[in-house]
């Protein structure tokens, strides 16, 4: 079964999450979240964490380069990973945005 949704992070920043997961019985097997910021030239993503490739990844994002390689972003089990990703998003979304517009 899957689900996907958007999430409000900083409505006065126009700061938003886009999620995606599937699961099996209660178990997380895919799952992609995506840090978004709406700029006056449009919706830019700024970090990607997912589990395309069957672990915990993480993508940075940068105005001048684009797509980053993935990094390692969690060692648990793929639902550990999501909700740690979220947290990392709610939390630190900030120097998130500050580090895609350096």
């Amino acid at each position: 079964m899957g689900a996907r949704y958007e999430l409000t992070i900083d409505h006065a920043m126009c700061v938003t999450a886009s999620i995606y997961f599937k699961t099996h019985g209660t178990e997380v097997v895919d799952y992609a979240l995506v840090l978004l910021v709406e700029r006056e030239d449009g919706v830019k993503t700024i970090r990607l964490y997912d589990s395309a490739h069957g672990s915990n990844e993480m993508h940075r994002y940068t105005r001048s380069g684009g797509k980053q390689p993935a990094v390692e972003a969690h060692r648990g089990t793929l639902g550990e990973g999501m909700r740690a990703a979220m947290e990392d998003m709610k939390s630190g979304y900030l120097a998130m945005i500050e580090g895609w517009e350096r």
